[in-house]
């Protein structure tokens, strides 16, 4: 490794070498701690449906699936967007997952630890489903 800069003109070069370091770093971890690992989409099972009350000061009840990755195995809770979306999803579905993109990857709005949120079901949009464009396929 390349010794540091040092001297007068020496700051421009040292803070460019920091940002370097500090993006490696953190491309890095975020693959290894994020459970889609670091791709923005995923097919998952759904185990089981839930509610998830808001944070304060709202008191709504937010309709979520816990669902298990089908690439590793790892579970995570994953939103449902739109009316009537619980009725749509059921148990043993193949739904694929995004980020739901929040600031810096974390969660967004009054939803407490969930950022990720279905938006197939079974190969079908699940906005074209909620429209009524779609009728939901049998599996």
């Amino acid at each position: 490794m390349a010794k540091k800069s040092r001297g007068l003109r020496a700051a421009k070069k040292l803070r460019k070498r920091r940002r370097q370091f500090k993006l490696m770093r953190r491309s890095k971890l975020k693959k290894k701690v994020d459970p889609l690992s670091g791709s923005s989409q995923a097919k998952a099972i759904v185990l089981e449906k839930l509610q998830v009350e808001a944070k304060q000061p709202c008191s709504g009840m937010r309709k979520c699936a816990r669902v298990q990755l089908i690439k590793n195995g790892k579970q995570i809770t994953a939103f449902m967007p739109g009316d009537g979306a619980q009725k749509l999803i059921n148990e043993h579905d193949e739904v694929i997952v995004e980020c739901i993109g929040g600031k810096m990857g974390r969660a967004k709005g009054d939803l407490p630890c969930i950022r990720w949120q279905v938006i197939r079901v079974n190969d079908q949009s699940l906005d074209a489903l909620l429209k009524g464009k779609l009728e939901k396929a049998r599996r």
